[in-house]
């Protein structure tokens, strides 16, 4: 199973404010023991809002509205996507990251192919399954 445990934002987050040394190296080491688990996937930081952009989809039209967006606390920092057997496995590594007092992560499911059995034929769920092996491996060989 794969989750995505994603970091919230903070007031500081979304003012550009970067960590300090220290984190920046507890986080490497967290990192390193992801890694070392071989459990991970992906890591990254997020830019603030302020760089970004939202797009809706309203009345068959698209509207982009640039950031920044408000309510800092519903807005994502950053995130890691790890490989676990289940929830317990993935929680305890989220347990062990080494964030400051008041932050908040938040841990979720990425949906499988195989998650959508009701709604595709074994054949749709295979097509599927294989179009995600051939992107991982086009994104490996990069």
């Amino acid at each position: 199973m794969r989750f995505m445990i994603i970091v919230k934002g903070t007031a500081d987050t979304e003012a550009g404010v970067m960590p300090g040394p220290e984190v920046f190296e507890a986080m490497g080491r967290f990192n390193q023991q992801l890694i070392d688990a071989g459990v991970l996937l992906s890591a990254d930081g997020l830019h603030p809002t302020k760089e970004g952009a939202r797009v809706t989809k309203n009345g068959g039209k698209l509207a982009v509205v640039d950031g920044p967006f408000a309510e800092a606390k519903e807005l994502i920092a950053g995130f890691w996507i790890i490989s676990a057997k289940d929830k317990e496995e993935a929680l305890t590594w989220v347990k062990r990251i080494p964030f400051d007092e008041g932050e908040t992560i938040e841990l979720r499911r990425v949906f499988e192919a195989a998650d959508f059995a009701e709604v595709l034929s074994p054949e749709q769920i295979e097509k599927e399954e294989k179009l995600r092996a051939d992107n991982e491996r086009r994104m490996a060989a990069r």
